[in-house]
């Protein structure tokens, strides 16, 4: 095994270690070996990235971190002197990305139960096992937030003097701090009044909230160089008690601008002791937690029981026979259920939902809504569509990829109802969801006036869906490939497909143009899509059927 260069480090505060009646010794090779598996894990940063499987993925990925703590945090050094208002901001997009790596990445370190079985049977001390625990999370949060806060940090020393940065770094130690409690106590009240899996649940979809929020978050730089210069005053409210990144931005006005009002020192005071406090009640209720821990193991295996009755609703109406329906449904199961999938697919969901506003509030501060709704900045919906080729892409992808044999094992007579029912499903599983949220928000901002241009959509992404299939999946049987290889040759496809959506846009806009054009281009794409069905789908048979 590796001796890792945090070691090597903690080598130093032995000492330290060996007079709290800890086994040094032991808690190393413990370390060692947790750092070692580690390695292994693909941090969900690199969610939809090609990198190497050689070395410590979490390390590379440390890069990124300090990336967005350029993008994320600096702008909001050069606010001027108003250190309550921008350190406020700043704080709370620093505990976001904090809490929501902890969440993501970081939940094997918390959770780990991976040893436990053998630990626990050794002559090893409780408060041994206990050291090497909270000195591994220590470790990942040192590297994490190190690098998330590193470039502006330096930053801050030159545009506001050594004692802000000083005062920074303290209160960077003491969020990490008050972080790790806070998701530690989200995980021990989840897994005392619900079961493992449903933990599991919530940090799978914290792992997309992150992804997401990652996507856009270019979005909020933009936004926050415009109130740069403006002259913004503070004023105290009760409820500023229950905002910790508040807390976090009173100590720079009490020691740098000498501001020694009650409230001031109030909020200080809690920026100081909560998290002191948060860690001494953490390590006290750390027995409970590894009592419910227990739960993850115990649930690991238990099958969800959500009702079908939607599904088969569906699979009725869409499927003509009973094979293409098995297909519908065992694609339903596979889209909602497994969490490899769902961590590739649902960020660009989020995104695709999220594009149409972004633009559309952007000439907000030009316009007001009623004069929006006059004009044709509903065509910005089709913002959404970006995400169909990459999503039909990921059809292809499963955690459980080895589990293929089944297509060549089953009795399948026609080839081409697994293809149909795998991408009726994401029609109706994730398309059809998001297009139908957008529309009601766009029909209360537009009028019932675009509902025409609404259904062109709607079957220009069918359109869509079929085009990226037959560009994108060809043969491939749906789920039977190993998610590791999502970049491969066909990025260029993905994006060539986008291209295509522009295509459709101004053949949108030509029909508009002309009376009655968009229900003559309806009538178009619906004879498209029933000859596209037709035509998209491999036709050959299976050996039981050519026999």
């Amino acid at each position: 095994m590796d001796d890792f260069t945090s070691l090597r480090v903690l080598d130093r505060f032995k000492g330290i270690f060996l007079k709290l009646d800890i086994e040094y010794e032991v808690m190393r090779k413990i370390l060692q070996l947790k750092l070692t598996m580690d390695s292994r894990r693909m941090p969900p940063v690199f969610n939809g990235t090609k990198v190497k499987k050689e070395g410590n993925q979490f390390t590379k990925s440390l890069w990124l971190y300090g990336l967005y703590g350029l993008l994320l945090l600096t702008p909001f050094l050069f606010f001027g002197n108003q250190y309550i208002f921008f350190t406020s901001i700043m704080f709370s997009m620093l505990m976001f990305i904090l809490m929501t790596s902890m969440v993501s990445d970081f939940s094997a370190v918390l959770l780990d139960i991976r040893g436990k079985n053998i630990l626990h049977t050794k002559p090893i001390s409780k408060r041994t096992l206990n050291a090497a625990k909270i000195v591994h999370i220590l470790i990942y949060m040192f590297l994490l937030t190190g690098s998330f806060v590193i470039i502006p940090l330096v930053l801050s020393i030159i545009k506001h003097g050594p004692g802000f940065t000083l005062i920074f770094a303290i209160e960077i130690i003491l969020i990490s701090c008050l972080v790790v409690v806070l998701t530690a106590f989200v995980y021990l009240f989840v897994l005392r009044f619900f079961s493992g899996e449903k933990l599991k649940d919530i940090i799978n979809y914290v792992q997309i909230i992150l992804s997401v929020a990652i996507m856009i978050s270019y979005q909020l730089v933009a936004r926050s160089f415009e109130i740069i210069n403006l002259d913004i005053t503070y004023s105290f409210a009760w409820w500023h008690l229950l905002l910790p990144p508040i807390w976090f931005g009173a100590p720079f006005e009490v020691f740098l601008h000498n501001d020694l009002s009650p409230h001031m020192i109030m909020l200080t005071t809690f920026a100081l002791f909560v998290p002191i406090l948060s860690i001494i009640l953490y390590i006290r209720l750390m027995p409970a937690f590894e009592r419910n821990l227990a739960k993850l193991a115990s649930d690991s295996n238990r099958k969800k029981k959500k009702s079908r009755t939607l599904a088969k609703f569906w699979a009725k109406i869409l499927c003509k026979t009973k094979e293409e329906r098995t297909f519908y449904m065992f694609s339903s199961l596979m889209m909602t259920q497994e969490r490899d999938l769902k961590l590739k697919i649902y960020p660009q969901l989020g995104v695709a939902f999220i594009f149409p506003f972004i633009f559309l509030f952007t000439d907000l501060r030009n316009s007001s809504f009623a004069e929006i709704g006059l004009g044709n900045k509903f065509m910005m919906i089709y913002f959404s569509l970006i995400m169909i080729p990459s999503v039909v892409y990921m059809l292809k992808f499963s955690g459980t990829y080895k589990g293929q044999w089944i297509y060549r094992a089953a009795p399948i007579q026609h080839e081409t109802s697994m293809y149909s029912g795998t991408l009726k499903a994401c029609i109706i599983n994730y398309l059809l969801p998001i297009f139908l949220i957008l529309s009601t928000v766009f029909l209360w901002i537009f009028s019932f006036r675009i509902l025409p241009d609404l259904l062109v959509v709607l079957l220009v992404a069918i359109t869509m869906t079929l085009v990226s299939y037959r560009i994108l999946n060809g043969e491939v049987y749906p789920f039977s490939n190993s998610p590791e290889h999502t970049q491969d040759a066909s990025s260029i496809k993905v994006f060539g497909s986008m291209l295509v959506i522009g295509f459709f846009v101004i053949v949108h806009l030509f029909f508009s143009k002309i009376s009655y054009g968009l229900y003559v281009y309806m009538l178009i794409l619906i004879i498209g899509i029933l000859i596209g069905w037709k035509r998209t789908f491999p036709r050959k048979l299976t050996r039981e059927a050519i026999k």
